[in-house]
This record gives C-alpha cells, structure tokens and sequence, in this order.
C-alpha cells in the first residue's frame, strides 16, 4: 500500500504541473496574438507615414509571431518593393499566394514585379488570372505582359478597354495606333490617332505620330491600287516610299517588301525574288511562296518555282493557287527543252507588246532570206519563221496565255491540230514588201514560208 500510495501522489503531482503549464501556455498565446495585432497596426501606421523601416520592423515580428497571417507578408512585401527590394518582396508575395491563393490583389502585384524583372511567362500567367474588368492599372499591367510576350491582339483589347475607364484618354489611343501599327495594320493605326486628335488637337506626340501613318497608309494603298491596275513601275515607286518613311518596323516594312515583290516580277523578275524574300522572312505564308515562285517563273527558274510551290502546298495542302501554279511550272520546265518563243526573240518573260515588236523588227531585218544565198539562205528562212511565230504568239493575248501556261498554240500535237483545225500556220501567205523593216531596202520575193 505504501509503495502505491507514493506513485499515486507523483502522478498527481505531475498531473498539476502539467495543467498549470498548460495555462501559462494559454496566456502567453493570448498575449501573442494581442502582440502581434499591435505590430501590424504599427507597422501599417509606419508605411502610411512612409517610415519604411519602423514599418518593416513592426511586419517582421508580426510574422515571426504568426507566420501562417498571409496579410502580414502582404504588407511587408509592400514596404520591400517601396524599398526597391523586388526580388525580397517577390518572395514574400510568393508565400501570400501560397497561403492564399484567390488573393487577387498579392496576385496582381505579383505579376507587375515579374514584368519588371523580365520574367513575363510567369507575369502573363498571373495577370491572367487576375479578374478585376473595371481595375484600368491592372488591365495597363495585364497590357504590357501581353506585349511583352508578343500578344498584341491581347494587349489591343485590354488597351481598348482602357480607353473607355479612364476619361479623356489620349495615351491610350495613342498607345493603340502604336500597337496596331507594330502589327502591319497601318489603316487602323491611323484611325486610333485620330480619336487622339480628337480628343486634344494640340497633342505633339499624335500629331507627329498622325503625319508618319497618314503618309505610309497612303503610300501602301497607293501602292495596291497600282498593282490591281498593273501600272507595276508606279506600284515599285510608292512601296519603295513606305521604305524611306519606315526603316525599322518590320511588320510595315513588310508591306513593302509584298509590294516590291509582286510589281517586280512584271519589271525586273530578279528583284523580285529578292523583295519576295525578304516577305518570307517576316511571315512564311503559302501566298508568299505562290509570289516567289512566281517571280522565279519570270526570271526563267522553273525548278525553283516548282520547289516554291510546293513549300506552299506544304503549308497549304488545299490552296488552289498553287497547286495550278505547280502544274504550270512543271509544263514550263519541260516546255524550256522546246521551242521557247521568248529567247527566240531575246526577251524577257515579262516583256510588253512594244518591247517584243521591236526585238521582231530588229531580228526579222537580221535574217531576212533576202540577205542570204544556198545552205545560208535556207537556214536564214528557218530562223525568219521561228522569228515570226514568236512574234505571232507573243502579241496576241490569248495565245501568249496558253504560252505562260506550259501549252505552245502553235504546236499540232498540244493543240490537237490547233485553231481550224490542223496545224496552224499564220504565215502562210506572208509577203515581204519593201521598207517593211527599219532601214528598208527589202525587195521581197514573194516569199511563202510553211512549217516544217
């Protein structure tokens, strides 16, 4: 009985000590608590007076007391990033969101601090999230991410909606004829710095930015006008102007370069291939490809404009233009091992009716058969005809067409006997009267000449 009896008044003994420790422990948490309420009022009135490190200080022993307070980091992020200690603050908004992840505000700060720090994935990602529409700062944050990542619609729609939050907004109309114009869209760009204009004629920074666009929309739409109406030497002259106007924007400068591209290959084919690109290295478009290979057919390179049109069908496998174009190409380049009526003649393929009459005139006076007797005569008459059937293909419109197409109209077995019928032959009846050339002093002979 002793023995039981001492241990029963040790575990009582203990049991009291315990129970006594355990309401010291309650008062102390009650005191911390009341502690650490008292720091955070501090520390707020300290960063409202802009004592930044009476505040700190007062943040710090509020966390140390309750580390599980997600307020208490945010407001000591606060202060950091008052300080210019981003990434020290970033830590700390990090730990908000841990601890609270709808916290929108912590969020949102968040993603301006990782713009500012260049880490824009993970600004984009944040910003994205944030969802406070009638918030213009943080649609202004959530705008320079999307920029900065390369979304410029995105950015366009937030900007837009800036626009309309805050009144009388000339930097934002400003900013949307930039971004607009960053893009190409020069037409529209021009229409969102006049709504700047609108709202303050006197704007400098509109107004200069307003002459700029003005001139390279008109000079752009000059240019598109040209070239639907093949005036292709005036189109070359109004895109080389967007050039001089824009020497850095690519995506403007690209409208030239697809100008450039297009008329060239109508006047000088080999610059052309270089405009066409320079286009390709902007944006890889089938259209594109289509344009080189193209360009390439009027320089005479048939197997790199097949190699061209089928890069676009790689892209583009249903675009009907150049699957036509490929089929035309491949015509071409086995047309060039025949007859080809353009170096008969020693032009070029975009050469203009004037052009291909003068070069007939000067060859048909060169080889006239008058000029020359025997084995020389009969040569020369062969050549009189390849002559002349270059010049009666390539003047007429229709027949010069089928030409371009990889098709010879002249050719018999092509054309299934060609017009009437059978082989076509437009001078059979032709006569050589004299003064018919430049220089005269033909006496024609009453000459007929046939197909071989």
């Amino acid at each position: 009985m002793t023995l039981f009896g001492s241990l029963h008044r040790t575990i009582y003994s203990l049991w009291l000590f315990l129970a006594s420790l355990d309401l010291r422990l309650s008062e102390v948490e009650c005191t911390s608590a009341a502690e650490i309420d008292r720091h955070l009022e501090m520390g707020v009135q300290m960063l409202a007076k802009g004592q930044l490190h009476d505040a700190l200080s007062h943040f710090h022993a509020a966390i140390d007391g309750d580390p599980s307070n997600y307020l208490s980091y945010y407001r000591r992020a606060t202060v950091y990033l008052a300080l210019g200690r981003s990434r020290t603050g970033l830590q700390d908004l990090d730990e908000v969101i841990r601890l609270k992840p709808d916290f929108t505000a912590a969020r949102a700060q968040r993603g301006g601090v990782l713009v500012k720090l260049g880490r824009l994935e993970e600004a984009h990602i944040d910003l994205e999230n944030v969802k406070c529409p009638w918030d213009a700062s943080l649609r202004e944050l959530r705008a320079e991410a999307y920029e900065a990542v390369g979304d410029i619609m995105s950015a366009i729609a937030d900007v837009r909606v800036i626009t309309k939050l805050v009144q009388d907004n000339t930097e934002g109309y400003m900013r949307l004829s930039n971004l607009y114009y960053s893009i190409g869209d020069v037409e529209q760009s021009l229409s969102e710095i006049r709504e700047c204009l609108k709202l303050d004629p006197d704007h400098k920074e509109c107004f200069q930015f307003y002459k700029k666009v003005k001139k390279v929309n008109k000079f752009n739409n000059d240019a598109q006008e040209q070239l639907n109406n093949k005036e292709y030497e005036e189109c070359i002259a109004s895109a080389n102007k967007i050039l001089r106007d824009e020497p850095e924007e690519e995506e403007v400068r690209f409208l030239a370069y697809d100008k450039l591209c297009q008329c060239n290959t109508h006047v000088t084919p080999n610059q052309a291939i270089t405009f066409c690109q320079k286009a390709l290295n902007i944006k890889e478009e089938p259209r594109l490809y289509c344009e080189m290979a193209d360009a390439n057919i009027a320089d005479e390179m048939f197997d790199e404009a097949v190699r061209y049109f089928q890069k676009a069908l790689d892209i583009d496998e249903n675009l009907q233009r150049a699957k036509e174009g490929l089929e035309r190409a491949q015509k071409l380049k086995k047309q060039a091992s025949k007859r080809d009526y353009y170096k008969i003649l020693g032009v070029r393929r975009t050469a203009n009716k004037k052009e291909i009459s003068k070069a007939y005139r000067s060859l048909a006076q060169k080889w006239h058969p008058d000029h020359y007797d025997g084995e020389e005569k009969k040569k020369a008459e062969k050549m009189f005809i390849d002559i002349a059937a270059a010049k009666e293909v390539l003047t007429d419109d229709e027949m010069r067409a089928k030409f371009d197409n990889g098709e010879d109209p002249l050719d018999p077995e092509q054309q299934q006997g060609g017009p009437g019928g059978h082989g076509f032959n437009p001078f059979q009846h032709f006569h050589f009267h004299h003064g018919g050339f430049p220089g005269g002093g033909f006496q024609g002979g009453g000459f007929k000449f046939h197909f071989n």
